[in-house]
């Protein structure tokens, strides 16, 4: 693949992760959901006016990840796969949606599109999370690009942790509710600045 295409597929990633985060936020902050105490999933359920949009967000953020991994370099295979596993999870969560307050065990009664769901859900975002450590150990990727992963891995890491500890331990509630937004918003993130590196030209060798 020519790093034409790639840069192509970049910047196609670039403005899928950028339209589909803008998309998934309108969804949240305008939706009727529980605000901070609840799941950002919880926007795209059925009786929300704004589940369109927020599904409509989850699916271009699906496709940003797609691209994102073609535009890798072909020797970060590792990362790509995990990109492509990182879609294909985030794609099944907007396809099935949660009933209404997204439940989850160990503290809440789950029907199995709500354990299908969260399952997706969760495991998109490590996929993605793994992906920044991989692009990190990939020396094929560039100093920039490896630069931008590893300060995603150290902040992804610790949240993505948090993340499953409270929800494990407390359930729903404002700290859960603020750390999956901040972990969201680190991966996004993450997923938009790389993009954005991969569509820049090469830089020249220097002699």
């Amino acid at each position: 693949m020519t790093g034409i295409t790639r840069r192509a597929a970049a910047a196609g990633a670039a403005a899928c992760v950028l339209g589909g985060a803008i998309a998934v936020v309108v969804a949240v902050v305008a939706g009727p959901g529980p605000g901070l105490t609840g799941y950002v999933s919880e926007a795209g359920v059925t009786d929300s006016g704004y589940a369109p949009t927020y599904r409509a967000g989850v699916f271009a953020l699906a496709a940003g990840l797609l691209l994102l991994a073609v535009a890798l370099p072909a020797a970060a295979r590792p990362a790509a796969a995990l990109l492509v596993t990182g879609s294909l999870c985030t794609l099944l969560s907007g396809a099935v949606t949660c009933s209404d307050g997204c439940p989850l065990p160990p503290f809440e009664r789950a029907t199995t599109a709500d354990l299908v769901h969260g399952g997706a859900s969760i495991a998109g975002v490590a996929a993605v999370v793994f992906a920044m450590v991989a692009v990190v150990l990939c020396s094929a990727a560039g100093t920039r690009v490896r630069r931008v992963a590893a300060v995603g891995a150290l902040v992804a890491l610790p949240l993505a942790a948090a993340v499953g500890l409270a929800m494990l331990i407390v359930g729903r509630s404002a700290l859960v509710g603020v750390l999956e937004r901040l972990l969201l918003a680190e991966t996004v993130g993450w997923g938009l600045a790389t993009a954005i590196l991969l569509s820049l030209p090469s830089r020249p060798t220097s002699r």
